[in-house]
């Protein structure tokens, strides 16, 4: 006979462990309520006399239990009640020790690849991995309903950063950095005054980027503008310095050689700080800072001529790269950077079109910036230009209450992503049955999200004071909750979703850059737009749709549904799904026409989108 134990494994049966359960409750009782060496025999017998091929644990002990109380020993079935539920909360506790051995030991692939940024070999952090498991078993068992724990395992959903979500912190942000430059903030409980100099201000600026990303889980931005002022306040004391030590001595034009000499060793000295303080400095979530810096020249800036300097020295650093151990300059993984295509820079005889020639260099070299455009966004989002927070998600427009759009000090809670593969799959071609379907799940991906808002709901300022204290989100006094700000769309929350192309392949037989797979996958997409859309006139909670930077996801989901509905054309065989609404890289398209056939999904796909196209060789 088999037994088949509770996580699926099959066992040989062995009527010893039987009998050994038995006599530990029995040591529990006194004389009168204990059952004989004969008696136990007997139970035993009675349970293998059943002649089944094969048992479930909970079976056996179901019997061992209705045989004590037809022998009218209550005491003794209530002991091995207790024994059955204690051995059950053990089992419980002791659901991360493979997982966690298994990091350690450098063989826990699925957790040490979750995120390519970070080094899991490291004892730092292991330590932060470590603690994941941890949270993500506490999640799973303790914090989120069943269905929903449930649901994330079959692949009908993605609930991101379980190994997160035992601790009051969210995704990602847009850090107001003007304001904690400008007002001054605190870390480590020690104030840090408005700097003087540029040199200083990229120090701080490190720090505070360094102390934000120990608190939340996602990426974060800066823009880079505001540190246009401390360039300028430099260059006035080096004015005053050589005018102080010359005078009339010396001509205005060679002391502002000088001081052109001074402030330009200075700007680099100063990015150099930013590019190499990134890439050492460790968080206490194990890898560096995820930081995207914001390259944008707006016309109105008062400082737009020093700004100007500093994206064209970040970019020639950039080029340069960072010297790995061995001395070979390599290309660094942060900060991230974003440069904005506007009118005076996009390449028409603009003022700072050679920033744009020095940008696109870099992207040849280096694969960053990334590229966005200020006329398209202006269009997008009510006649604003503003970051990503990260590498993809976006905020929706807000105004404060004296009506003036804010961007900077606001947050994302968090994101679910939806396996819409899936949803064809279980729908096997069937159009009304897939619509109905997606309803069943997007109600599912809704409960979900609001698990993650209610986690957040009740968190004191206390928890991260460089976020709700000292100017990075807020300036909230000790002991406020933050919860105004997770409400009424100051912050968004996201839907996630992957796998538009196969989806479409799936329902129409074709990809979706024909004009039937176009149409449906338009119509999938403004039904996941009109979801978010509709949770947030209901909840007063800025929803936002997301298209998910599925780097391990694409592979899960897909090797999920690989498991349960077999090799499928196109689909499943491929061991990964596309992501968000991409074209699939096998086909044979133009760059131009790419981008051209997805900009109709971005402007849908407002919470979080990006497009690129894959160059084997970008250098001429």
């Amino acid at each position: 006979m088999k037994v088949t134990k509770r996580d699926g494994r099959v066992v040989d049966y062995d009527r010893n462990k039987i009998i050994i359960a038995i006599q530990k409750a029995n040591a529990e009782v006194d004389r009168y309520h204990q059952v004989t060496g004969e008696k136990i025999e007997s139970i035993v017998a009675g349970i293998e006399n059943v002649h089944a091929d094969n048992l479930m644990v909970e079976d056996i002990q179901d019997m061992i239990e209705q045989k004590l109380m037809s022998e009218h020993k209550y005491e003794l079935a209530k002991k091995y009640i207790i024994y059955r539920y204690t051995r059950q909360m053990v089992r419980q506790a002791n659901t991360t020790d493979d997982s966690i051995m298994s990091l350690i030991k450098n063989s826990n692939k699925d957790v040490m690849e979750e995120n390519s940024n970070k080094n899991a070999y490291i004892a730092s952090t292991q330590r932060d991995l470590i603690a994941g498991e941890v949270s993500k078993d506490l999640t799973r068992r303790v914090l989120l309903p069943e269905k929903i724990v449930k649901a994330h395992e079959e692949g009908i959903l993605h609930f991101h950063d379980m190994d997160y979500y035992l601790q009051s912190i969210f995704n990602c942000c847009l850090i107001n950095i003007g304001d904690m430059l400008e007002n001054g903030t605190v870390m480590n409980g020690k104030l840090i005054e408005s700097p003087k100099s540029f040199q200083v201000a990229c120090t701080v600026m490190t720090q505070i980027i360094s102390a934000v990303a120990s608190s939340q889980y996602g990426g974060q931005s800066v823009d880079i503008r505001h540190l246009g002022k401390y360039l300028r306040k430099s260059r006035k004391k080096y004015e005053k310095h050589y005018h102080k030590k010359f005078g009339d001595n010396v001509s205005k034009e060679i002391r502002n050689e000088f001081v052109k000499d001074r402030v330009y060793d200075e700007l680099k000295s100063g990015v150099q700080t930013i590019q190499y303080q990134i890439n050492t400095l460790m968080t206490t979530n194990g890898q560096s800072p995820f930081v995207t810096l914001f390259l944008n020249l707006d016309k109105d800036d008062p400082y737009i001529e020093e700004n100007a300097m500093i994206i064209e020295e970040i970019l020639k650093q950039r080029i340069e790269g960072i010297k790995n151990e061995k001395g070979i300059y390599v290309t660094p993984a942060f900060p991230k950077l974003i440069y904005v295509l506007d009118e005076h820079n996009c390449l028409k005889g603009g003022k700072y079109d050679y920033l744009t020639r020095l940008a696109v260099k870099c992207s040849a070299k280096r694969m960053y910036p990334d590229y966005i455009s200020a006329k398209m966004m202006r269009e997008n989002y009510e006649g604003n230009v503003f970051s990503c927070m990260g590498c993809r998600s976006f905020l929706t427009p807000w105004k404060d209450e004296n009506g003036n759009y804010q961007f900077e000090g606001r947050f994302n809670q968090g994101v679910v992503s939806i396996n819409l593969p899936q949803v064809a799959l279980c729908a096997k071609g069937d159009e009304e049955e897939f619509w109905t379907l997606l309803e069943e799940r997007l109600a599912l991906c809704f409960e979900a999200l609001m698990c993650r808002h209610h986690s957040l709901e009740g968190t004191l300022s206390d928890v991260s004071p460089i976020h709700w204290q000292y100017g990075a989100i807020a300036r909230l006094k000790k002991g406020e909750k933050i919860d105004k700000l997770l409400h009424d769309g100051y912050s968004t929350i996201s839907l996630g979703y992957i796998g538009l192309y196969e989806t479409t392949k799936l329902m129409t037989g074709v990809s979706h850059t024909e004009k039937k797979g176009t149409e449906f996958a338009l119509r999938l997409m403004k039904r996941l737009r009109l979801a978010c859309d509709t949770w947030k006139l209901e909840t007063g909670i800025a929803f936002g749709l997301y298209g998910t930077p599925a780097e391990s996801l694409c592979y899960r989901f897909a090797e999920i549904d690989k498991k349960k509905f077999g090799e499928v054309k196109d689909v499943t065989d491929k061991g990964y799904y596309t992501n968000s609404y991409h074209i699939d890289v096998r086909e044979k398209i133009d760059a131009f026409a790419k981008f051209k056939f997805e900009s109709q999904f971005q402007k849908i796909s407002s919470g979080g989108a990006i497009s690129y196209v894959e160059i084997p060789n970008m250098r001429h």
